[in-house]
């Protein structure tokens, strides 16, 4: 899942960033309001992680904001223990759940499923609304929730990056992904340009699926990167 995390404080993000990361969420950061504003009102996530008490535009007002544009992506906000009035307001803003610090990693991951299978497929979630937790192509089922992938109805075991990557490219398929695309979106590390983690994990998927739907749906564009073909009409 593709995950806003938005929070100041330092020593809470790295080790929220980290864990989020092993759990396999792919997971864009901001410091401030600004910045996570900005981002929250251009890009489509399946949660947003917020922190109430940040420098710029604070979270009730990026909460505010996005539910006033109709925007219903789940929202989890970050609250000091102390803040009962502004969790109060939050969840009368519309946020969809919060959890106060300190907080365990793992308790975090649990309320986001949460979250998101209730905006997908529970509490009265339209079919389409549910449907978009399903991303197929050709032959190719992805489950972004069971994080399970078929292939002309089998089976296909990715590990966590392998399924982070064949979903970015599912998402959009025919558009092409540069290799620091990729690298910023799956990996979201800073990596040496020239190195070849996304080849290798590109040809791991390939070996996996070609063989199931004899057909290359993964393309390699020249000098450029990688796109998911579009299925003949």
């Amino acid at each position: 899942m593709h995950i806003l995390f938005v929070e100041d404080e330092s020593r809470i993000a790295n080790f929220v960033r980290a864990g989020l990361k092993e759990q396999g969420f792919v997971v864009d950061y901001c410091d401030n309001g600004d910045d996570g504003y900005i981002r929250a009102m251009e890009n489509e996530y399946d949660a947003i992680v917020l922190d109430i008490m940040i420098p710029g535009k604070d979270g009730l007002f990026i909460l505010k904001h996005l539910r006033r544009e109709g925007r219903n992506v789940p929202v989890i906000l970050l609250t000091a223990r102390n803040e009962l009035d502004d969790r109060l307001e939050g969840l009368n803003l519309g946020a969809d759940d919060y959890i106060a610090k300190p907080f365990f990693v793992e308790e975090l991951v649990a309320r986001i499923h949460a979250v998101v299978r209730r905006s997908m497929g529970v509490s009265g979630a339209t079919p389409q609304e549910y449907r978009q937790n399903l991303l197929c192509v050709g032959p190719l089922k992805l489950d972004r929730i069971t994080r399970e992938v078929t292939c002309n109805q089998q089976v296909v075991e990715l590990t966590t990056r392998e399924f982070n990557l064949l979903e970015y490219l599912m998402r959009s398929p025919g558009r092409v992904f540069t290799r620091m695309q990729i690298l910023e979106h799956v990996w979201s590390y800073d990596f040496n340009p020239n190195t070849n983690v996304v080849d290798v994990c590109i040809q791991r998927i390939r070996k996996k699926i070609d063989p199931i739907s004899g057909t290359a749906w993964i393309e390699s564009v020249r000098g450029v990167g990688y796109r998911f073909c579009k299925p003949e009409s």
